[in-house]
């Protein structure tokens, strides 16, 4: 990996393209908002200016839209081989690439270098994976009856809204995007503010790769006008969004008019349970990468760590020591942990939770502050010798802070795991097969972990209960969110038709 300085000079080059501002693509093209408006967007480690982006209203949103709608038909009726093959080089087009778009991911929204090189061929492999299941996207079955062969198909909804998150926002935007083209919809995309640069990359670079002309379609702006003139568009048949349970219940609202359908990636405060009898070295090792990794911007991060308490004070100290050991710095800088935060009102949000915290009686065993003078830096905190009734334990901080709650028995650890608005993730730590068990079935999450950290595998259900979400995204639920079933019966005979007024 190239050092801080290899890394400072290669996003130099890479940034002069960013002096003319960052467009909208529409049907292929690159078109400006149609009123001319612009916003800007900064880089969180020092607050420069990285280019200034189209602001896009209801028109630029209902331009993308129609292009979409015209772009559908031809790609529906595109065979699944032939759009796996498009896929693919997509995934090719994005890996010859992966090291620029980390460092401006990196640069763009503060994310530490060594997650986002990852981050980048993880989203090389999101466009492959469904690239190879795009010729059986429309297989079915075969049920017959007594008199019908019934057979079900599926076919592709039609266009549909994609609005992705400002934490790792290429990888997230490719998980919602490859699944939707592999499908055969056409795509309007409408990424964060605070993220717009990898946004545009990505459509850039599968147009480069052979994706025809408004099968996908971007459009920069804010939530509260280009985004919501999307899930409001009458020809977008479904909204995809990734981000605050607030804002996808306003999706909703938004998008109940016109009967939309929606798919919800939203928060989660998330509970990693350590019991007694884990192993402790690895279960340590997990909660402190599952909340400081990615500057604990991301919504599976163990916000919550649960520990018995006969195991609690010598875990809370190896913790703390871990934790005032994690290296804050550049976020381009090889060895960097933890870096700034997105955004300045971010990173205000998360440093107002120190003082309430000790207000509520926690206390802060490690961090608590803003590092250093300059960006968006937050130390990695922890606090200890908290409730699970303290905002702390309540409320999505979305930043490098974990809450530690002591429990004595299996059943108040799973009353505490549960008593949240939330239900994205749990992390279970035992040696005790049976309690595994137990505690897995009890747990209200979507997806639980035993003895691990978050592995994500492409062919299983992402997704949450409760305040966390609505459907499932990978492997054949992505399908099932963005095509619609079909049934055909067949009649096999000449079965009795009742006759009226014969």
């Amino acid at each position: 990996m190239a050092d801080l300085d290899q890394n400072l000079a290669r996003l130099s080059e890479l940034l002069e393209r960013y002096r003319e501002p960052i467009l909208n693509r529409i049907g292929g093209e690159l078109v400006p908002a149609r009123d001319g408006a612009v916003f800007e967007t900064h880089s969180p480690t020092d607050e420069t200016l990285i280019a200034t982006v189209a602001k896009s209203g209801k028109a630029d949103v209902d331009a993308a839209a129609r292009a979409a709608k015209k772009a559908f038909p031809d790609w529906r009726d595109m065979g699944g081989a032939e759009r796996k093959k498009l896929l693919h080089a997509i995934a090719d087009a994005i890996v010859a690439r992966a090291e620029d778009i980390a460092l401006l991911e990196s640069w763009d929204t503060g994310q530490p270098i060594r997650f986002m090189a990852k981050a980048a061929l993880r989203g090389a492999e999101n466009f492959r994976f469904f690239a190879d299941r795009a010729p059986a996207a429309r297989d079915g079955q075969m049920l017959p009856s007594p008199t019908l062969m019934n057979v079900t198909t599926r076919v592709p909804i039609g266009p549909v809204g994609i609005i992705t998150p400002w934490n790792t926002p290429f990888m997230l935007s490719t998980w919602k995007i490859a699944p939707a083209l592999a499908a055969g919809c056409t795509v309007v995309h409408k990424p964060a503010e605070f993220s717009p640069v990898t946004a545009a990359l990505l459509v850039e670079i599968a147009e480069e790769a052979g994706l025809p002309p408004g099968v996908w379609n971007m459009v920069q702006g804010m939530g509260e006008d280009a985004g919501r003139a999307l899930t409001e568009h009458p020809d977008i048949k479904a909204i995809a969004f990734v981000g605050e349970s607030k804002t996808g219940s306003a999706i909703m609202a938004q998008g109940a008019a016109s009967l939309k359908r929606v798919h919800f990636e939203l928060g989660g405060k998330n509970p990693v349970i350590v019991f007694d009898d884990a192993d402790l070295d690895r279960a340590l090792d997990a909660a402190i990468f599952m909340i400081y990794s990615l500057n604990g911007e991301r919504c599976t991060s163990s916000s919550r760590l649960l520990v018995q308490d006969t195991i609690a004070d010598d875990f809370e100290t190896r913790l703390a020591e871990r934790v005032g050991r994690i290296k804050v710095g550049h976020p381009l800088d090889p060895s960097t942990e933890v870096g700034p935060l997105i955004h300045k009102v971010h990173a205000d949000k998360v440093l107002g939770y120190m003082g309430a915290a000790q207000a509520e009686g926690a206390v802060i065993a490690a961090g608590g502050a803003r590092h250093g003078d300059t960006g968006h830096f937050v130390q990695p905190t922890l606090f200890t010798r908290a409730s699970n009734d303290m905002a702390i334990a309540q409320e999505e901080i979305f930043g490098p802070v974990l809450t530690c709650i002591r429990f004595s028995t299996e059943d108040e650890a799973l009353s505490m795991a549960n008593d949240v608005a939330y239900g994205l993730t749990g992390y279970v730590w035992t040696n005790d097969l049976t309690r595994a068990m137990r505690v897995t079935e009890r747990l209200e999450a979507g997806m639980i972990w035993v003895n691990s950290e978050n592995v994500r595998h492409l062919p299983t259900p992402f997704g949450g209960v409760k305040a966390s979400g609505i459907g499932r995204d990978g492997g054949d639920w992505s399908f099932e969110f963005y095509m619609e079933q079909k049934h055909i019966g067949f009649a096999t005979g000449y079965h009795k038709i009742p006759r009226l007024g014969a």
